[in-house]
């Protein structure tokens, strides 16, 4: 199964994204498909064809595929847009006073209603010229109506072709000498319809570029070039000629082209863009840098390993992208409503039609209710109340370091009861240090220590960063104990180094229980060191907390949300740690397995659970919790087994996530709101229901409110975006 993701034209309301989606999942060798109104995105799961018949299919459909998505901006389109919009409204303004001057008593010379034939004739080329500006939607409207997925541009172009051909009825009379067709022509109201659904989109995208300003950030902030060092040579390259495993040259103020790892030179880099933190972070040997990092006064030599979409930028862009683009229940729902909104309206604009007609209301009014009912309509606004959401959602995430997997995450969050802490990378640093080494063969100490390290080298566990190899020696039949610890062979000897459960599963004596309750006390993590059957030494490795962790917790309380923290040490370390903390709940002493059997068994009793975590044993409750949120330090499989990856390690954000997640839910609610009773509003005036009171709507007006009402769905969901509460 291949999955690509495609940058769509023509697509303007949900009615488009929802018919073209139905119509890519009709077609064979297509799986899935997922469409983003707002970032213009197909993201197709498919197998069996080509990306050239994906390509035909789009095209086919009546939209365009402009090939794999490369969020840029389109500058020069947009002063394309600006430029024909301009003229356009200029050469509108100029029919208006042809075609209705008179009501004002303005008369031009020749082009009057003394020279019928010659006004509705310049009428008639300024149509023509009206016709070519807006032949995407006319284009666009045939074509999903031939697929059977109408959308908006087919009622745009309903109403305009109707309006056209009934005006070329009344020119024919006009021609013949019959002056009072003129009162019937509807030339200047299609071309207005035409110019206000252009100036419409014009003014939704402008706005829903906004939207997308975390994105385009992101993929503008790494260099275009970076400095190679290749046979004792250093010279420019673009990034496309870097391979994995150059070493490339950071100097003073300039950035980080691709991820790697620090192989020379020590400096600070600037890291905010991508982990909210002001505050530049130290890099020496052996650290690991992102692209797009900016350096500070010094000198960095880097070793390549992530280069173009393996990078840590591209995998966050995708992660952005593809979170968009799933769909949560109020989107499903939305997109529903919309597949069948078009449909009705052509069918109350028929009725209206033909049952005013049966009254013998004179043709001209029926007529004009049929176009009204059909350009006031707006399946736009009821499109973008939840996408637009949603993009603005993601982007004030992205820009608190949280990244997330899938839309129904950010919809999750908002109901979020419980939120269950593991300690050791999570709570704390998760770069413990040997707090206290007591060695029963003191002869032996440095030897010992060097075998422990040595151990701890094969391992992934955070709490082998405590451990530096003086002397490499070889481990043979290395284990990882789930839970316990490690085991190994060195020099025909075998070691094990863990807890006091992997004391009992290998049935090994502690006679020195006393001295790891002292350790235990002062808040350690407790490693028995295990030489053939034997403990010849404790290690007591402490961590610290997070500096944000105090506030947090704090925090979280608050909000009435109930903290847990649910780790493997032992209980007397843990306890120093959530006394510290203020956490009454604590769950110690558990395997990777109980863990999450114990998130289980809360998620069954109805609660919803975060769980928040980093490492290989946390990967299973990550998975089992409502929402599962890892760490930047975090190992690849939590990467992979969370739903949200928080990239600043700043617990403070997690409050945030929830915070915005409840403000979104609300926006959209208000979005699809005012985006029902507009509809529900205008369709009956359109109709001429309301004329008795002298309450009417024609087809320039409609086009106008069909305008303001997608306007007022964009402004709605920008107000996200402004609150103060999400600044840093």
């Amino acid at each position: 199964m291949k999955k690509i993701l495609l940058k769509v034209g023509g697509m303007t309301c949900s009615a488009c994204s929802s018919g073209l989606e139905k119509y890519l999942k009709r077609q064979p060798g297509i799986k899935n498909v997922n469409i983003n109104l707002i970032l213009s995105i197909a993201t197709i799961e498919y197998e069996g064809i080509t990306k050239k018949q994906l390509e035909k299919y789009i095209s086919d459909a009546g939209f365009e595929s402009f090939g794999e998505y490369q969020e840029n901006l389109d500058v020069e389109k947009e002063k394309t847009w600006k430029t024909h919009l301009i003229l356009m409204g200029i050469l509108l303004i100029f029919m208006m006073i042809i075609s209705m001057g008179h009501m004002v008593k303005l008369h031009l010379p020749l082009l009057n209603h003394e020279n019928p034939r010659l006004l509705v004739s310049v009428l008639m080329i300024f149509t023509i010229f009206f016709l070519h500006y807006g032949r995407d939607i006319l284009n666009s409207g045939v074509k999903n109506l031939i697929h059977r997925i109408p959308n908006m541009d087919t009622l745009v172009m309903f109403s305009v072709i109707f309006s056209i051909l009934y005006s070329i009825l009344f020119t024919i009379q006009i021609f013949m000498g019959d002056k009072t067709g003129l009162e019937n022509l509807y030339f200047e109201s299609a071309c207005m319809v035409i110019y206000f659904v252009k100036l419409g989109r014009y003014i939704e995208e402008k706005s829903k570029s906004k939207t997308k300003e975390a994105i385009q950030k992101l993929v503008q902030v790494t260099p275009k070039t970076a400095i190679i060092r290749k046979d004792g040579k250093e010279r420019e390259v673009s990034l496309d000629e870097i391979q994995v495993g150059d070493t490339l040259i950071c100097k003073s103020f300039s950035k980080i082209a691709v991820d790697g790892t620090v192989v020379k030179g020590k400096n600070y880099v600037d890291e905010s863009f991508i982990t909210g933190e002001s505050m530049p972070v130290l890099k020496e040997v052996g650290d690991k840098v992102i692209a797009g990092s900016t350096s500070y006064d010094g000198y960095l030599e880097y070793q390549a390993e992530k280069i173009g979409k393996s990078s840590t930028i591209s995998e966050i862009v995708k992660f952005v992208v593809e979170a968009t683009n799933t769909k949560n229940k109020i989107q499903r729902l939305a997109d529903r409503i919309s597949s069948y909104f078009v449909p009705i309206i052509l069918g109350i604009a028929s009725i209206t039609l033909i049952l005013q007609l049966l009254l013998n209301f004179p043709l001209e009014q029926a007529f004009l209710h049929f176009v009204t009912v059909l350009v006031v309509a707006c399946p736009c606004s009821l499109g973008l109340a939840v996408p637009l959401v949603m993009v603005v959602s993601n982007g004030l995430c992205a820009k608190k370091g949280l990244f997330l997997k899938n839309g129904e995450t950010l919809e999750q969050a908002r109901n979020i009861d419980t939120i269950i802490f593991d300690k050791t990378g999570t709570l704390t640093i998760g770069k413990p240090k040997v707090y206290q080494f007591i060695c029963y063969q003191e002869e032996r100490r440095d030897e010992i220590l060097n075998k422990v390290s040595n151990l701890e080298s094969k391992s992934k566990h955070p709490i082998a960063s405590a451990f530096e190899v003086k002397q490499e020696e070889v481990v043979e039949e290395f284990k990882t104990i789930d839970g316990m610890g490690i085991t190994g062979i060195i020099n025909n000897k075998f070691y094990a180094l863990g807890n006091e459960r992997l004391l009992n599963e290998q049935n090994i004596h502690n006679p020195y229980q006393k001295d790891a309750e002292s350790m235990m006390n002062l808040g350690c993590s407790i490693l028995y060191i295990v030489e053939k059957s034997e403990i010849v030494g404790i290690i007591g490795i402490k961590d610290v907390l997070r500096k944000e962790t105090k506030e947090a917790i704090k925090n979280l309380k608050r909000a009435q949300i109930e903290v847990i923290m649910l780790t493997g040490d032992n209980e007397k370390t843990a306890g120093v740690i959530a006394k510290e903390l203020a956490i009454k709940n604590v769950i110690a002493n558990v395997l990777p397995t109980e863990k999450a059997q114990y998130v289980k068994s809360l998620v069954e009793n109805k609660k919803r659970v975060m769980m928040v975590g980093d490492g290989v044993n946390d990967a299973i409750a990550l998975v089992s919790a409502t929402i599962g949120v890892s760490v930047k330090e975090g190992s690849d499989i939590a990467y992979d087994s969370a739903d949200v990856i928080l990239m600043n390690n700043n617990m403070n954000n997690i409050l945030d996530f929830i915070k915005i997640s409840q403000s979104s839910y609300r926006v959209m609610k208000e979005n699809l709101f005012w985006a029902f009773l507009y509809n529900m509003m205008m369709v009956p005036l359109s109709m001429g229901l309301l004329e008795n009171i002298n309450i009417t709507m024609n087809p320039m007006l409609a086009s106008m409110m069909m305008t303001l009402s997608s306007i007022t769905v964009v402004a709605n969901s920008l107000r996200l975006g402004r609150r103060k509460t999400w600044k840093k």
